[in-house]
């Protein structure tokens, strides 16, 4: 296994009432556990509002869970602000405006001491080569580039760090339908050449059986059924999954 989630819990204080002076406790996970098998893709899905965001960020140390333990396997992630990386949904609000994408892809090559400096630019163009863009946009801004190409640029700077493991919190929801399915063949094809392993959350459930070998199905908070992806959309046992299973093919046969 190279990372394991054992019973996470979350809880949110909320203000309410007048003044907001009122608080209370909002429970976002609840004893969350599952292994994740290295070089394997797990995929999580699940309504908005299920959790699915929240696990992201506490399996990457962006924020603590109340409770329980996010484990990682030291053989394969030894250093975890360089070995695990994530993507998120909005590439318009993922990247630095300001910066040119030459700095954006460079950044994580000098925090993390991956090359010297003078081969900074050589390394940003085969990263960018990497997700089908050219050395054109080196001197650029975000602001120059469809919401498709920045998504690339995304990921061309996650992959700087030379990762591990890549956890994709709804990486294809904001682009239209052609985008998300290049951009999918593209998750396969960066997962065989650099030897990555995904969590891959989304609430599309198609995507998620094309990519994942393993499904996690959160509902408010819980995992309420996993299995491999074969077995859970063939076979769903909870009644939550079949329902969105049966969801899932009326949206995409009205």
């Amino acid at each position: 296994m190279i990372l394991e989630a054992r019973n996470i819990t979350k809880e949110f204080s909320v203000e309410k009432g007048f003044l907001m002076q009122e608080k209370t406790t909002v429970r976002a996970l609840d004893n969350v556990s599952f292994s994740l098998a290295e070089f394997t893709t797990l995929g999580i899905v699940g309504e908005s509002g299920s959790g699915k965001t929240t696990l992201a960020k506490i399996i990457t140390r962006l924020i603590p869970a109340t409770s329980g333990q996010v484990l990682v396997n030291t053989d394969s992630i030894r250093a975890f602000r360089k070995d695990v990386q994530i993507i998120f949904q909005n590439p318009y609000n993922s990247l630095d405006p300001r910066m040119r994408i030459r700095d954006a892809v460079s950044e994580p090559l000098a925090i993390h001491r991956i090359v010297p400096p003078g081969k900074f630019r050589d390394r940003c163009v085969e990263l960018l080569r990497s997700v089908g863009l050219d050395e054109t946009a080196l001197e650029r801004y975000p602001k120059e580039f469809s919401g498709g190409q920045r998504q690339r640029i995304c990921i061309a700077r996650a992959l700087a760090c030379e990762p591990k493991l890549l956890v994709l919190d709804e990486p294809l929801s904001s682009l239209d339908l052609t985008i998300q399915a290049r951009l999918l063949d593209l998750f396969i094809e960066l997962k065989k050449r650099f030897a990555l392993t995904y969590v891959f959350i989304s609430h599309n459930l198609s995507v998620v059986r094309h990519i994942s070998d393993n499904v996690a199905v959160m509902q408010n908070g819980r995992v309420v059924e996993e299995g491999t992806a074969a077995a859970l959309f063939q076979d769903p046992r909870q009644p939550y999954t079949r329902q969105l299973l049966a969801a899932a093919r009326s949206n995409n046969h009205p």
